[in-house]
C-alpha cells in the first residue's frame, strides 16, 4: 500500500475529549460564579449545556464551527440576563485553554513520534483543539479544522482539503480516527484509506457497510502496521 501522507483525528483519538470539556464548562461556570453571578445563578452548566444544544440546533450554518456556537451561546445566555456586553473574548480565552489542557493516551506521543518520522502528518478534526496548546504541534506538518475549511467530517471536502497540503493523490493518504462514521466512512468516500482506532472494543455499526480492513486498538498498533505494510 503506497502511502505518502497520514491525517489524523485528535479528540478521542489522540486524548479523551471527555475529561477536557468538562473541566473547560468547570471553568467558566467557575469565572462567572467571581464575576457575574447573576449569570451563573440563571445559566448553571446543565443550563448552559441545553442552550448551546439549542443553538447548535438553531444554527446548523454552524454545524463545523464549534467555537462560533459557543460564543452565540455565551451571548445569548448574558443577553437573557439583560446583559448586552457580554465579556466574549474573556470567556472564550477561559474555555480554550481549560479545553485544550488534555491528556494524550500513554501511547499517544511516541506513536506521532514514529509516524512523523517517516510520514509527513496532518491532523483533521471538527473540533477546537489547538495544536500547541495540546503540545502536539511538533509532530504535524498541517492542521486542517473544519472550521477554517467550511465543511465538517464526514463530508469530503475536509478531507480532500488535507490531502491537498501534501500535493499527493486521495489513495495515497491514510485517515486514522476513532469516529465510525466521522472518520472512517468519511475517508472511505473521500477516496482515502482509513483506520479506525477502536480503543474501547466496540462493535462496527452495520448500518455504516462493510468494517474497515484495518482496526487498531490504539496508535500504536497503527504504526507498527504502517512500518511493516506501509511504503512510504
Amino acid at each position: 500500500m503506497p502511502i505518502r501522507a497520514v491525517t489524523l483525528d485528535l479528540d478521542d483519538t489522540l486524548w479523551p475529549v471527555l475529561p477536557a470539556l468538562e473541566q473547560a464548562d468547570r471553568a467558566v461556570d467557575d469565572y462567572l460564579r467571581k464575576h457575574w453571578p447573576e449569570v451563573a445563578r440563571a445559566w448553571p452548566i446543565p443550563a448552559m449545556r441545553e442552550l448551546r444544544a439549542q443553538v447548535a440546533a438553531e444554527r446548523p450554518d454552524l454545524a463545523h464551527d464549534f467555537s462560533t456556537q459557543r460564543r452565540l451561546t455565551q451571548q445569548q445566555a448574558f443577553a437573557a440576563c439583560g446583559i448586552a456586553d457580554a465579556p466574549l473574548d474573556t470567556l472564550w480565552e477561559i474555555y480554550f485553554a481549560a479545553r485544550n489542557t488534555v491528556e494524550p493516551w500513554p501511547d499517544s506521543l511516541p506513536a506521532l513520534t514514529r509516524l512523523a518520522a517517516r510520514w509527513p502528518l496532518a491532523s483533521l478534526t471538527n473540533g477546537n483543539a489547538d495544536l500547541v496548546r495540546t503540545g502536539v504541534q511538533a509532530h504535524f506538518a498541517h492542521h486542517v479544522a473544519s472550521r477554517d475549511v467550511g465543511a465538517a467530517k464526514p463530508d469530503p471536502r475536509i478531507f480532500l482539503a488535507a490531502v491537498a497540503q501534501f500535493g499527493v493523490a486521495p489513495a495515497e493518504v491514510l485517515h486514522a480516527g476513532d469516529d465510525p462514521e466521522l472518520d472512517v466512512l468519511g475517508a472511505r468516500r473521500a477516496g482515502l484509506h482509513a483506520a479506525w482506532i477502536n480503543r474501547h472494543g466496540e462493535v462496527w455499526p452495520a448500518t455504516l457497510g462493510e468494517a474497515p480492513e484495518l482496526a487498531f486498538h490504539d496508535l500504536g498498533e497503527l504504526a507498527d502496521w504502517l512500518e511493516l505494510h506501509a511504503v512510504a
